[in-house]
């Protein structure tokens, strides 16, 4: 059975081949996705990848979750397909109301580039099965609107159902409520988060490790949960 996870494009995205190789890597069959179509050509799962979705303009991810693919990103993420939004992408979800609250300027008004430690919180969704709740790993971050935000009753919400994947630990780079690094929505199959797990897939080219440097592969782990949960 080949699994085909579907990476869409976006004028702006930057990302999007950085996906579909950690796909290839990972055993899945990567398959590029326009924003202006209205067909996900049969994929088994799907990426909205990293970048600059319309230059931010407005607010980041505001415009892209207007585009012509997202209804059918809305249709199947109701129908329990795997959807991953990294960085932008999780922008884009949140702003689809796929995924609660919101996302704005970094508390510094800096952009932030840096290998981050986070939290597995949530290891039951369709991106996190193959890590153990309480798992620290490192994933690289690099993002100028990312702190998470959220009104009092949403937090409570979010904390009290189970929905935070993943939280920043060591530093809060952003200025996040909670160190809220990632979601997932009450099904588990709709997982957002800021930091790149694409660039942290292959030895050699991702994060630095006690055993040699560039060789942290953290990231490899939501694509196997994605692959595996669409195999069940």
């Amino acid at each position: 059975m080949t699994i085909r996870i579907g990476v869409i494009t976006f004028p702006g995205s930057l990302d999007d081949r950085d996906a579909q190789r950690a796909i290839r890597i990972a055993g899945a069959e990567p398959v590029a996705l326009w924003h202006g179509a209205h067909d996900l050509e049969g994929v088994d799962g799907l990426v909205l990848p990293g970048g600059f979705s319309y230059g931010d303009y407005l607010r980041s991810g505001a415009i892209a979750a207007l585009s012509p693919i997202m209804s059918e990103v809305r249709d199947a993420a109701e129908a329990g397909m795997p959807v991953l939004g990294i960085c932008n992408g999780f922008q884009m979800l949140v702003e689809a109301h796929l995924l609660p609250g919101g996302l704005i300027r970094n508390a510094n008004q800096q952009f932030i580039r840096r290998d981050q430690r986070l939290r597995v919180e949530n290891a039951a969704t369709s991106w996190t099965s193959a890590f153990t709740a309480g798992q620290e790993i490192v994933i690289p971050l690099k993002n100028g609107e990312g702190g998470y935000i959220a009104d009092a009753e949403t937090l409570s919400r979010i904390e009290g159902e189970g929905l935070v994947a993943f939280r920043y630990v060591g530093v809060n780079p952003n200025g996040s409520l909670n160190d809220i690094a990632g979601l997932t929505n009450a099904r588990g199959n709709v997982v957002g988060l800021m930091p790149h797990p694409e660039h942290a897939t292959e030895p050699g080219f991702g994060p630095d490790t006690a055993a040699a440097m560039r060789s942290g592969t953290d990231g490899l782990a939501f694509f196997a949960s994605a692959i595996a949960a669409v195999a069940a």
